[in-house]
């Protein structure tokens, strides 16, 4: 008797027990984050979607969901009316795939030593390479042919890539010094259509890898008659470009960039002496930061160039004579010229999307500007506290604007372009639907970084059934590739991770940039130079503290991290290097080694040539500083980052003797990890974080959208 009373008080204990009432990480959270991600979809009405400008017209289409379903609707700026057209809009989509069908997939760059004839523009003269040599012939048959070049061969051939002069007069390419290929080869264990493996081999190129040389060189068809660049011009090639005609046939132009992303130029060689000039020449003690970004419009057949750099500190737009000697600087000021939309020539004007302009918004928010070539008459087209994004007319006197915030559901209306005044109010997005699942919008969270000074953006994410009396370990969503920024500025239900979801078991999720991704200023780039390793792990760390301040239910004694790829590297490093505040880590297809990873991505940040700070930020041969609970997972087939790189980091944990779980996916590429890697990390979290056995995996999973 007196052993059942003490089993009682027990059980009566244990549910009065602060565990017991904060219980998380439940089969009904399994169950709910499940339902949630059907509940999800289509559970926003009067957001348009597909916005397409009619060619030549001042009417567009574009369709979206209603409580009654999907809508196809057309708009006439001029008449400024409104109408449903379901048979407009699907001939539109028909349009678009026979167009999708009709593209021409020859890559510009195929440098491989064959390729198809060439005709002049006058119709006259057939181009093209044969035994690695330029031959030309007339285009009437039977006629001889003439050898342009004696110089090719197998390893150091003609580009297939030639390009005529627009006075036929003329033709160029590049000579490529071929560069030994870096076979890179995985085994697909499980194929569907044998019981036997198969295995699979691509050229993958590495840091400190050799690269393909190329020299532009100009034929002059009539002479018979060869000009090239001199190589020592345009040394240790990380790219050339391909050569492009001036429309008067008098020259090419191309662009080099040296290898180590230090010094980038844009080069012309006149095709009748032969000289070559720099037009324009980058330098940077860091990096240029060209991927995505690089930008140049020649005017009048270049008699100006407009030009994008980041000299100042700030990406901003450049305006240089034909001889390459700087005219004026166009966009100027402490924020970021982020892409140039239009560039009218006759009134010399240019439309582009900017950002950090209002110092009372996200520095991150898009807004539209129109700005003289000589950079007087500033004008912004767009200014609500959102992020925008602008579908112009072909004419550019219209504009549709879709703007949102995380925290905002989409608005949208048309606009005029001269000055950015609303036409018409179009749509206004309903949110009930989704709001009645209990979902909670997004938190935009910002606070000062490592330096005291610059403001770290960042969103904070809610379950479903939160409650502010309990406590919720923090779990962050990392990807802190420099190439981009990353936490979601617009309106969305869910983003990449499945966040929302992952919040219902019973955690708060966070997504923060910090320093070391882009469009920022340069210096604030310039933090991932030489040291991915850093990965703005010390804003990260600031931003979660100062959001606990805030919010004490963030219990930052339990922080957890996940990422892919980039994101695998610094999830998996969080437990290397900061192992006092990261305290589980689940690491996907991550790139853990950067000599490992692909050249263009790694010696862009990491520098060239390979140096000791590639070992420093790299998770194998750091391994041994394992803290923490890791989860690593991978595809067998991961066609962006060598699935050896996460091998390696386990060769490493198990020399250290690391604990550690690895879960390898048959059959599936560079990813997350799926379905079942989404529900492995969910548990992986539920365990360690929560402290608590995952439910059983003995119900039916109701799964709606597929995890990448």
């Amino acid at each position: 008797m007196i052993n059942h009373f003490k089993k009682v008080a027990g059980v009566i204990a244990v549910m009065l027990s602060p565990f017991f009432i904060l219980a998380q990480g439940t089969l009904q959270d399994y169950q709910r984050a499940e339902a949630l991600n059907g509940q999800l979809v289509n559970s926003v009405h009067y957001a348009p979607d597909l916005i397409q400008w009619l060619p030549g017209q001042h009417q567009f289409l574009y369709r979206m969901q209603t409580p009654e379903g999907e809508k196809h609707l057309l708009v006439d700026a001029d008449k400024k009316s409104k109408t449903f057209d379901t048979p407009a809009f699907q001939r539109m989509q028909e349009q678009n795939k026979l167009a999708a069908a009709g593209w021409d997939h020859d890559d510009p760059e195929d440098d491989s030593p064959q390729g198809k004839m060439k005709l002049s523009p006058d119709g006259k003269w057939l181009a093209y390479i044969k035994n690695y040599n330029v031959y030309i012939r007339s285009s009437a048959k039977n006629e001889p042919e003439y050898a342009l070049s004696f110089d090719g061969s197998e390893g150091d051939y003609y580009s297939p890539q030639i390009t005529w002069s627009p006075d036929s007069k003329k033709l160029a390419t590049n000579k490529i010094r071929a560069n030994k290929p870096h076979m890179v080869y995985l085994i697909e264990s499980s194929p569907a259509d044998q019981l036997q493996p198969k295995l699979q081999s691509r050229n993958y190129l590495k840091p400190g890898d050799a690269l393909a040389q190329k020299q532009p060189s100009v034929f002059l068809v009539a002479e018979k008659k060869q000009l090239q660049v001199d190589l020592s011009l345009i040394p240790a090639q990380y790219n050339l470009s391909s050569p492009e005609w001036r429309k008067d046939s008098r020259a090419v132009t191309f662009e080099y960039n040296q290898r180590g992303h230090q010094e980038y130029q844009v080069m012309e060689l006149d095709a009748l002496s032969g000289k070559v000039n720099t037009l324009i020449k980058e330098t940077s003690k860091t990096f240029i930061n060209y991927s995505g970004r690089n930008y140049r419009y020649d005017l009048a057949d270049g008699k100006e160039i407009i030009w994008a750099s980041e000299r100042d500190g700030w990406n901003h737009l450049y305006l240089y004579d034909g001889a390459g000697k700087l005219k004026n600087q166009i966009t100027k000021g402490n924020w970021v010229m982020r892409k140039v939309i239009n560039v009218d020539e006759k009134n010399r004007q240019i439309i582009f999307e900017a950002s950090g302009r209002n110092a009372d918004q996200d520095p991150y928010f898009i807004q539209y500007y129109r700005i003289n070539f000589n950079g007087s008459g500033l004008k912004a087209l767009t200014s609500e506290n959102a992020n925008h994004k602008a579908v112009f007319s072909s004419d550019w006197k219209f504009f549709t604007d879709t703007y949102s915030r995380i925290d905002l559901p989409p608005v949208t209306v048309l606009r005029n372009a001269a000055d950015g005044k609303v036409v018409m109010p179009l749509e206004r997005a309903d949110i009930s639907p989704l709001i009645k699942t209990g979902w909670k919008l997004p938190e935009v969270f910002h606070t000062k970084g490592r330096d005291g000074e610059t403001d770290i953006w960042g969103m904070i994410i809610r379950p479903t059934n939160f409650d502010p009396a309990k406590k919720y370990p923090v779990i962050e969503y990392i990807y802190a590739g420099p190439q981009d920024s990353f936490v979601p500025k617009n309106f969305v239900t869910d983003s990449r991770g499945s966040l929302h979801e992952l919040a219902e078991l019973g955690f708060i999720v966070v997504q923060i940039d910090g320093m070391g991704t882009a469009n920022r200023s340069k210096a604030f780039h310039d933090v991932c130079w030489k040291n991915l390793k850093d990965a703005g792990f010390p804003d990260r760390m600031i931003w979660i503290k100062e959001a606990a301040k805030k919010y004490a239910y963030m219990d930052i004694s339990k922080v957890g991290i996940f990422g892919n790829s980039a994101g695998g590297q610094n999830s998996a490093g969080a437990l290397l290097f900061h192992p006092d505040f990261y305290k589980v880590a689940v690491s996907s297809s991550g790139c853990h080694d950067n000599r490992m990873d692909k050249i263009w991505w790694n010696e862009q940040w990491m520098g060239y040539p390979i140096g000791p700070q590639y070992e420093a930020s790299s998770n194998v041969a750091n391994a041994y500083k394992l803290q923490g609970k890791l989860l690593l997972i991978l595809g067998e087939l991961d066609e962006n980052v060598d699935p050896s790189s996460t091998i390696q980091v386990i060769n490493a944990l198990v020399k250290a003797n690391k604990n550690f779980d690895f879960l390898e996916i048959p059959g599936m590429g560079h990813s997350l990890g799926g379905d079942y890697g989404e529900h492995k990390r969910r548990d992986f979290f539920v365990k360690h974080l929560l402290g608590v056995d995952p439910p059983e995996w003995n119900w039916k999973q109701s799964i709606t959208v597929p995890k990448p």
